[in-house]
């Protein structure tokens, strides 16, 4: 990791909009990386025998409607773990080395938490909402409508992400290392 050391201690000599615009080059193949561990989730988690047997299952709680054309409650259960597991994965490798953060994680991680949840929640409603308008207009077959509506879900996480990170992840390593004076 020492070349992204290098180039990152470029970056800041450069002033903060160069900073800022290589930390959004990092974001972005992380984010790429998440989405990758999501996608990967999204397609192999269907095919554990209770969860494929759920998508059988209508799931209507609160905004959440899973029809079966939806998945139902397999939907639910796959679409948000996939996601869930990708924010754990973003979280840590943003921090460490988009940022290079050395922000307190007792504090950030409980503000992500909630940032995530919300995100997560806004997710749940609107990928099989938009899934389910994919397949039921026949402009996608299933599978590929889930992804598809993944695929939107993830933009707009993304762009949403990328600020409040910068916001969170604001103190950088060696700010953290000094000793108050």
């Amino acid at each position: 990791m020492g070349k992204l050391n290098q180039i990152d201690k470029a970056a800041d000599s450069k002033g903060s909009a160069v900073t800022t615009i290589w930390q959004f080059v990092k974001f972005i193949v992380v984010s790429l990386l998440a989405m990758i561990v999501q996608f990967v989730l999204l397609n192999v988690l269907p095919l554990i025998p209770p969860i494929k047997a759920q998508y059988a299952t209508e799931f209507n709680w609160w905004v959440f409607a899973y029809s079966l054309a939806a998945g139902g409650l397999g939907y639910f259960i796959v679409s948000n773990t996939a996601n869930i597991l990708a924010q754990v994965v973003a979280f840590f490798v943003n921090r460490e080395k988009t940022f290079n953060s050395g922000a307190n994680i007792a504090i950030t991680l409980p503000i992500y938490i909630v940032f995530t949840v919300a995100l997560i929640c806004f997710s749940a409603w609107l990928n099989p909402t938009l899934k389910d308008v994919f397949v039921s207009k026949g402009w996608m077959a299933d599978k590929l409508a889930s992804n598809v509506a993944t695929m939107i879900c993830s933009a707009v996480q993304f762009f949403l992400y990328f600020p409040v990170d910068k916001i969170l992840f604001h103190k950088k390593k060696e700010e953290a290392e000094k000793p108050a004076e």
